[in-house]
Formats: C-alpha cells, structure tokens, sequence
C-alpha cells in the first residue's frame, strides 16, 4: 500500500481563511471593485467617482458613488419609480426607462454641482453616439466610471441604456458603443436607427402593434396598465421625449409628504412608553420598601 498524504490536516483548517461575505453571497465581484475604486496616490484623497447601476424586478437604481475606508458614500441617486412623476406610469424597468433614469440621474447629480447650465449634454435623442468634451474657460465635466456590478456585458443590455442616458444627460463615462443596442459585430458598426428607436420605446410599440393583430385577448392582458393608463402603440414614442423634456426642466428629488419623521414616530410610542419616575418618587419608594422590610424583621 502506498502513502496517502492528509492534505487537509488540523493545521490546513487552522489557516483557512473564507472569503468576503458579499463575495460568499455572490454580491460584489471584488476583483473588479478593486480596479474601479483604486485612485492614484498623487491624486491626493480625491474620490475616484463611479455610476453604479442596479436593476430589481420592479426596479432600476442608478447611483453615484465614491468609496471611504468606512465605506461607501452615495452623492446623488434616481429610481425608476420616480419616473411616473414625468409622466411614464409603465414600463419601468425596459430599456427606455434605463435611459430615463441615467438621464435623471445625470441632471439632478449635475444641478446639485451647479454644472446644469454648462453641460447640457445631448437634447435630441437620435442614437448617435455622444461623448461629453470639456469647454474653453470653465469647469471641467464630471467624470465616472460605469459600475455594471454582476451583470453579463452582452451587447444591448439595459445597464448601457442609463450609461446612455447619464451621457447624454452631461456626465463624462468613459464608453464605446460596442455594447449599445443596435451595434452590428459583422459590420462593426452602430444602427442609430435601432437604437434611436429603443430609447424611445419604439420595440414597445411595435410588439405592441403586433401582439394587438395576432393575439388580442393576451394583448388585453399582458399589456393592461398600458391601456389602463390610455398608452397606443402610436404615442409611444412622444411620452418618452414629453418625459425627457420633463426630467431636464425639473430633475431635483420631490421630499416625499407622507414620509414619517422622528418626532412622528416618539408619537406613536408614547402611549407604550413607560413615565419616568421623578427622584422624589424614586426616593419615597426607597422608603417605603426599607420600611418595609424593618417591620418584617421586628
């Protein structure tokens, strides 16, 4: 018989190590993370900015993001379920609504540096790709790099949307539009035309045209709230840049009024909250107990 070595010995348990939580969770790709938060030492403690995109099943989060030793800090955020405020009640997580919210995310971030009113970005959307360029004379853009997070980076996948639509908004993201909708590998070439037509809506419109003339009892269903809320396929298109406008006039967050405060909240405990005793009380009782117990002894 032949020696079998025991690799895994009490002294191999006693050095293991297991892995970041998050990354035992499947949460962060450290690896990435690293690269992205990683700021030259002659930048002297200056944030290393990042556009961090997230997508739920009902959700799309777009954040910008610096990292602290204690942590993560969040400058500016925009949610699509703040888009039925601009007057687009459905769809909130498809691929236009990705380019809603980095549009949002863009201005509302660029209006609290007070750099609104010098990089526009791009008012017109016609697919075109677009790259923020410093002006003459003045501050330069806002830069940060696009945090996909777990994602697979397939050529039209909607994190890219709100890329698109933090650029045009006026932030500087560094980009290529290899990954956009409507980019041809064969031709190496990108369809404006497709992608125009995506950030608008249009692939919604068109399947909803279509589903309409094949099957209408599953387009009654499937598209409900669309018809609910008064959506043709026809207006599609004119909601979103109704939308867009919309968000460039009025991109700061709403406080919400039905959020409950601190002093909301005492007020709701008070009834289970015992009354503090005051020290007369406090001291009375003292007595009482004490004289309490010297008669029992007696």
């Amino acid at each position: 018989m032949g020696f079998v070595k025991v690799v895994k010995n009490k002294a191999y348990f006693k050095r293991f190590q297991v892995q970041f939580r998050r990354r035992r969770e499947g949460k962060t790709d450290y690896r990435a993370r690293k690269r992205l938060i990683t700021q030259d030492k002659n930048k002297y403690n200056a944030p290393k900015y990042r556009l961090v995109v997230r997508f739920t099943n009902r959700d799309i989060i777009a954040q910008i993001i610096f990292a602290r030793i204690a942590g993560d800090v969040v400058v500016t955020s925009a949610n699509s379920s703040e888009l039925p405020r601009y007057g687009i009640p459905v769809g909130l997580t498809n691929y236009a609504a990705a380019y809603a919210t980095g549009l949002l995310l863009a201005r509302r971030h660029l209006t609290k540096l007070g750099l609104a009113s010098k990089y526009v970005g791009k008012a017109e959307v016609d697919g075109e790709d677009f790259n923020v360029e410093p002006i003459k004379d003045g501050p330069r853009p806002f830069k940060a790099n696009l945090d996909v997070g777990l994602v697979r980076t397939t050529t039209g996948h909607r994190v890219f949307a709100a890329m698109k639509g933090a650029v045009d908004g006026g932030i500087n993201v560094p980009h290529s539009d290899k990954r956009l909708f409507g980019y041809n590998k064969e031709k190496k070439a990108l369809d404006t035309a497709l992608l125009r037509k995506a950030l608008l809506g249009g692939h919604v419109a068109e399947y909803m045209k279509k589903l309409s003339a094949d099957e209408p009892a599953r387009y009654q269903k499937q598209f409900s709230r669309y018809i609910k809320n008064g959506i043709k396929p026809d207006n599609v298109e004119a909601l979103y840049k109704k939308a867009h406008a919309a968000i460039r006039e009025k991109p700061q967050r709403v406080a919400n009024a039905n959020r409950k405060t601190a002093e909301d909240y005492k007020k709701a405990a008070a009834p289970y909250r015992k009354k503090k005793l005051t020290l007369k009380v406090r001291k009375d009782r003292v007595a009482h107990k004490l004289a309490k117990v010297a008669a029992q002894r007696k």
